[in-house]
């Protein structure tokens, strides 16, 4: 079994030496350990600190592509190097080293293919009242459109199996974490949530720069991956709610017509009729996006199996390894 501890970074220099330091290199389940650092377009010495402080290895992207860009890179690369298992830490020391053998406690179990770290927010202390409850609230719409019980969903602490790390697709250029957890979602894959502890804060986050543009872009990451993984449901809700207000448009003319004042109320009917035909072409609409996100399930499929190559998951019903010991007991 392969542990690669993957840790996207940008101008992380000075807080990259204290989380490399900190870092298990044995535990119990993993016969190697390896770190990954992911160099997203540094200007300071990123790379150089990587290598100098026990980084194995190192991927340097040419510029500034983004969090979710580094994180997905990183997890190419760690397939590509044989890991069973993925684990994602961030450069600033915000997550102790020690936390991450309770993070891949359950994958080695075999209860989950994906492990978040729960921070429990509210406890953290450099977090304002304000951030609090906007995590709070973005959790709860994560959880509501994933249909998880995901407690922290902006935790970037996070360990996949190999499985599952070849499942994930990240389009966003913005973050990782609430796409990821929505497509596990929807993909059924098995989760489960471990409390961590975080170190204290090293710097402020370059993520979010303002409440109010992380509340805009989450927002609309969120609605995004919504309808990318429940086209019918959504374009369904949007076309009905134009029928319905279509229809109810066309009720209160025939009202007017019926009460004969019908005349001052042309402008109704023409919306009526507005509103019930891109209602209906939003139905339409709603089919075609079904049959697209069929073949984009299909694709992400054979591209999951390209991405694991000859390598098997790993089993988590103990049936390759019954196989196993029995062709021990018959080879003896």
């Amino acid at each position: 079994m392969k542990l690669v501890i993957q840790i996207p970074c940008y101008n992380e220099a000075e807080t990259l030496p204290a989380t490399l330091d900190d870092l298990p290199r044995s535990l119990p389940g993993f016969d190697e350990i390896e770190v990954l650092v992911v160099d997203d377009g540094s200007t300071d010495d990123t790379a150089a600190t990587a290598r100098k402080h026990g980084a194995d290895h190192v991927v340097r992207l040419p510029r500034n592509s983004g969090l979710a860009r580094a994180f997905s890179t990183g997890l190419d690369a760690s397939l590509r190097l044989g890991a069973d298992v993925v684990v994602n830490t961030d450069g600033d020391n915000q997550y102790p080293g020690s936390a991450i053998a309770s993070l891949v406690e359950p994958i080695l179990a075999g209860r989950a293919e994906i492990v978040i770290g729960d921070r429990q927010t509210d406890s953290i202390p450099h977090f304002s009242s304000m951030k609090k409850r906007l995590q709070s609230l973005g959790t709860r719409v994560v959880r509501l459109v994933s249909g998880t019980r995901v407690p922290d969903a902006t935790s970037g602490f996070r360990a996949l199996s190999r499985s599952a790390a070849a499942q994930v697709n990240v389009l966003s250029d913005y973050t990782y974490t609430l796409e990821t957890i929505i497509q596990a979602g929807h993909k059924r894959i098995p989760m489960e949530f471990v409390p961590v502890q975080t170190n204290p804060k090293t710097r402020d986050s370059r993520l979010i720069k303002s409440d109010l543009a992380y509340v805009r872009r989450s927002s609309w990451t969120i609605l995004r991956f919504f309808a990318i993984y429940n086209p019918l449901k959504a374009f369904t809700l949007i076309g009905m709610f134009l029928l319905m207000a279509g229809l109810v448009l066309g009720v209160r003319y025939l009202y007017f017509v019926l009460a004969g004042e019908g005349a001052g109320h042309v402008q109704s009917v023409i919306l009526s009729a507005a509103l019930l035909i891109i209602g209906f072409q939003v139905l339409v609409l709603a089919l075609i996006a079904d049959l697209v996100g069929a073949n984009r399930r299909l694709l992400e499929e054979a591209l999951a199996r390209m991405r694991i190559g000859d390598r098997p998951p790993i089993e988590f019903d103990g049936t390759q390894a019954q196989q196993d010991e029995d062709s021990d007991k018959a080879a003896e």
